[in-house]
């Protein structure tokens, strides 16, 4: 029987930015059931810190996260978890309402968002069809994310703090305590203190396991691909459909693209579609002059939404000692620092820090409490 403060169910980015804060004061367990962490989600993200866009309360996060995105600390990580990208939003000319909405939320939640006519937008990516844009929305702030690098940053850091990973350790069962859990993970198991639920697409299969009722989780395939691209392809900005229907950003001299789909899927390894591939084709080719023919190589992913796709965390509120932290929807990795302090603040009963007060987080339109009916 093995004893700890805090078992974090998930290896994925919002498991370990939550262990590695919560190994400052805790003593943590993160059990992750695949052979290899951040296998699903994390591990297949478009990887862009985009501050305009999802729900409103998260975007609060995404901005608190940058300072630790800019300066990670210096003995957990050696190389820029930033680089600078640009992220422009082009509307037809049919969807300038659509455009409107965009530039209204990015200067809401305080966002560097500058309107762009059709020419600009050219001026940016030369590819686009200038003759069919009603303009565009640059944000210039927005920057490729190393997931990597930050995955494996928190990683280290959990080591350093003491606390212990564990691969091929699914979590079977979570008996509750009057003062904790007893869990089954893999062979072993655990008496802790508290139970974060950081798994993604099984977020409610956890909570269920524990006899806590479910959120309402939903998981969505994302289809992605990479195509042939250019040399001088590399600098363009990532640029997106306004009606968030198709994107494509330079990855080295290949295309990252997508059709920004959302189908709606049970927790599972996620596979491409064919169809996804050739509709995001279609939709790109309409847009610019890329004339795209081929695919090198096409994955898919699950982004997981809460029903009114803001996150959820905090303290569960028939059972403070299951802590949730999920339905990130594809903002997991740019809002995971600030997401993860938020979680260890509330588990341990701390006040937020400064910056997320700056910031505009607002726990209670994270809280799992909106979503339960007791």
């Amino acid at each position: 029987m093995t004893r700890a403060d805090v078992l974090v169910v998930g290896g994925g980015i919002a498991g370990v930015s939550v262990a590695y804060e919560l190994a400052a004061t805790h003593r943590v367990v993160l059990a992750e059931s695949e052979a290899q962490l951040a296998y699903h989600t994390t591990g297949r993200s478009a990887a862009l810190y985009f501050e305009n866009y999802g729900h409103a309360a998260i975007r609060p996060l995404s901005k608190a996260s940058r300072r630790f995105l800019e300066h990670p600390p210096p003995d957990l990580c050696d190389v820029p978890l930033l680089t600078p990208r640009g992220g422009l939003t082009v509307a037809r000319r049919d969807q300038i309402d659509l455009l409107d909405e965009a530039e209204e939320e990015g200067r809401a939640a305080g966002t560097d968002v500058r309107r762009l006519d059709p020419d600009g937008c050219v001026e940016l990516v030369p590819a686009l069809r200038g003759e069919l844009l009603g303009g565009g929305l640059w944000e210039p702030g927005a920057a490729d994310i190393d997931v990597a690098a930050l995955h494996q940053t928190y990683v280290r850091g959990i080591r350093s703090r003491g606390g212990e990973v564990r691969r091929k350790a699914p979590v079977s069962t979570l008996r509750p305590l009057t003062d904790g859990w007893e869990a089954q993970v893999g062979d072993d198991e655990l008496t802790v203190g508290y139970v974060v639920d950081a798994a993604g697409a099984w977020g409610d299969e956890v909570a269920v396991a524990a006899g806590v009722d479910p959120v309402g989780l939903q998981p969505y395939r994302r289809t992605a691909f990479m195509v042939p691209g250019r040399e001088e392809w590399k600098t363009w900005p990532m640029c997106i459909g306004v009606a968030h229907d198709w994107y494509f950003k330079p990855d080295g001299i290949q295309l990252l693209c997508s059709p920004a789909d959302e189908t709606p899927s049970p927790p599972c390894d996620a596979r491409p579609e064919d169809l996804d591939v050739a509709i995001a084709i279609e939709r790109i080719n309409a847009i610019t002059s890329l004339g795209i023919r081929s695919v090198r190589s096409a994955w898919a992913g699950l982004r997981t939404f809460a029903p009114d796709r803001a996150m959820v965390i905090g303290p569960d509120p028939g059972n403070p000692r299951f802590v949730w932290l999920v339905g990130q929807g594809g903002t997991g990795i740019q809002t995971a620092p600030a997401a993860a302090r938020l979680a260890a603040a509330l588990l341990r009963g701390d006040d937020l820090d400064p910056d997320l007060v700056e910031a505009g987080v607002d726990p209670d339109a994270l809280s799992p409490a909106r979503l339960t009916e007791r």
